[in-house]
């Protein structure tokens, strides 16, 4: 029997602890690891990984949702953004590429000049394109491809390709209804075709086939409300924009259209009423948008208010500067008024363009802080020959021999009357300024 000595159990604790101090130190370090996570875990900053995650990652569906919302509440730029981005993370979704070109074709009418909304109408059908091709048996692809081609296919944007451009719109029509006979937007689509065409009495007879089909669309209230007003039925159009609004009342161009149809019946206070709404709804959305102050400016322009519509066209051409039809559409107010020197430098920035120092001066800026902007004049076609001939009246009506203005009104009106040698109306209207040149040895 081995017998230990008398302090050989103290000597054994000692070198116990003598020859593993690390391992103290590592339980010390646990403890105190635990008590950490105890303690971040009872403040929430730790969570279990079998938890929910706080912000839930966002299913595909949820942008083409953002998009839709975007657009019911009017803000079409960024209804665009957010289909675009649906559809490049979806490339084979007919549907999102259709929805993308159907809400394009609408910001369209936000835009203020040709050249923008051409532009805007391209994209629209590279869109349209898209959705066909990722279904080619799709109907509401083929209904929305109808439609960009329609309201791509007109002369000021094409030329001579619209009548080709045109058919084709009504074979994409025909194609959406033959996949789904009961497509209300195909059936309004292809109305809209027909009355753009003057073929208003099938126009009518499709577009009762729609309402019938699905009468809570805002597309097919629009396009009825465009058939009744081919028909000059303004009173019927009117309703039909009223019920377009209730289904989505964010729209700013539904306004703008009943606003018109109002004043075609000279009701002058509604009209003025339905383009202030699509102010604010504007103002609400962050939005810079001149059109409904070209609205306005018009209207008041109408009345006799001369003095308020330029404010408002004023405020247009602030919101934008560079555009041209916006000093077109200032210079016909001017020249209404009677105040035909500044109608002539705001037409001038319209039909042949002006430098810094005259488009400055027209929007009334001041040189050392706004910025210098020159302006391309706008290319004679049906929406801009009237800045064009009331340019040449106004600038025959001042001809002095001091200013030697019918040099410039001469040609003008020559351009006119060489584009629209078919059109009575504008020979008629621009006749009398040729004769008062005429009469100073212009010709």
């Amino acid at each position: 029997m081995i017998e230990l000595p008398s302090n050989g159990h103290t000597l054994f604790r000692r070198t116990r602890a003598h020859s593993n101090p690390y391992r103290v130190l590592l339980l010390l370090f646990i403890l105190l690891g635990f008590l950490f996570i105890y303690r971040e875990w009872d403040n929430g900053v730790i969570v279990s990984p079998l938890d929910p995650t706080p912000t839930p990652t966002r299913t595909l569906d949820s942008y083409a949702l953002e998009a839709a919302t975007h657009f019911q509440a009017g803000n079409l730029n960024k209804a665009i953004s957010a289909y675009q981005f649906a559809a490049s993370l979806q490339p084979n979704d007919a549907h999102l590429w259709a929805d993308l070109a159907r809400v394009q074709v609408y910001s369209s009418r936000l835009l203020t000049n040709d050249t923008q909304r051409q532009q805007r109408l391209e994209e629209a059908l590279a869109s349209a394109d898209k959705a066909v091709e990722a279904n080619p048996e799709d109907s509401y692809a083929h209904a929305v491809r109808a439609l960009v081609l329609d309201w791509y296919g007109q002369p000021v944007y094409v030329g001579d390709r619209s009548a080709r451009l045109m058919a084709e719109a009504e074979a994409e029509a025909t194609r959406a209804l033959q996949l789904d006979n009961t497509n209300a937007l195909a059936l309004a689509y292809y109305a809209e075709i027909l009355a753009d065409q003057q073929k208003l009495t099938q126009a009518e007879q499709y577009i009762r086939q729609a309402i019938e089909r699905n009468p809570n669309l805002m597309d097919v209230h629009r396009v009825n409300a465009y058939v009744q007003e081919s028909l000059t039925n303004y009173n019927g159009a009117i309703q039909e924009y009223e019920r377009a609004i209730e289904l989505t009342p964010n729209l700013t161009f539904l306004y703008i259209d009943l606003g018109v149809n109002l004043r075609h019946l000279k009701q002058y206070d509604r009209a003025l009423e339905s383009f202030t709404k699509a102010v604010n709804i504007n103002k609400q959305l962050g939005v810079l948008d001149p059109i409904p102050y070209l609205a306005i400016g018009k209207t008041y322009s109408q009345t006799g208010d001369f003095f308020a519509a330029s404010l408002n066209v004023r405020k247009a051409l602030e919101i934008e500067p560079a555009t041209p039809d916006v000093y077109g559409q200032l210079g016909i107010v001017y020249f209404k008024s009677r105040n035909y020197e500044g109608a002539i430098l705001a037409l001038q920035c319209a039909v042949r363009g002006c430098d810094p120092e005259v488009s400055c001066e027209v929007r009334r800026c001041d040189p050392q802080t706004d910025p210098a902007i020159t302006i391309q004049g706008m290319p004679l076609n049906s929406n801009t020959v009237v800045y064009y001939y009331t340019y040449g009246s106004a600038l025959a009506g001042m001809h002095r021999e001091s200013n030697g203005y019918c040099a410039e009104a001469v040609k003008v009106l020559r351009e006119v009357r060489n584009g629209f040698s078919n059109d009575p109306i504008i020979l008629q209207i621009i006749a009398p300024s040729e004769e008062i040149c005429a009469g100073f040895g212009y010709k």
